[in-house]
C-alpha cells in the first residue's frame, strides 16, 4: 500500500513539474496545425463553434488531454479485469 502511494505521489508530481517550470513554453498541436492548413487553403473559413474554455497552455491542454486518456484508460482496464475475475470465478467454481 505505502508503496502504491509513493508511486501515485511520483506521477503527480511528475506531471505538475512541466505546469509549474514550463509556463511560457510554446507548444502546438495536431488541431492547431489542421486549423492552419485549413485557413492557408479556404481563406474564408469560420470554425463552426469556438471552445468554452482555453486553457492557459499547450501543456495544461495536453495535461487534461492525457488524464482524459488515462481516465478512459482505466475503465476499459476494470471492465476487462471484472470480465476476467467474474469468467475465472465461474471456472473454480464449477471445479
Amino acid at each position: 500500500m505505502k508503496k502504491n502511494g509513493l508511486l501515485l505521489l511520483a506521477v503527480v508530481i511528475l506531471a505538475i513539474l512541466p505546469i509549474l517550470f514550463l509556463q511560457d513554453a510554446e507548444f502546438g498541436g495536431a488541431d492547431g496545425e489542421a486549423e492552419q492548413a485549413i485557413t492557408e487553403i479556404a481563406t474564408d473559413y469560420e470554425p463552426w463553434f469556438n471552445a468554452i474554455w482555453e486553457p492557459p497552455s499547450g501543456e495544461i491542454e495536453s495535461l487534461l488531454f492525457v488524464l482524459q486518456g488515462v481516465i478512459g484508460a482505466l475503465i476499459i482496464g476494470y471492465f476487462i479485469g471484472y470480465t476476467r475475475g467474474k469468467h475465472i470465478n465461474k471456472s473454480n467454481a464449477k471445479h
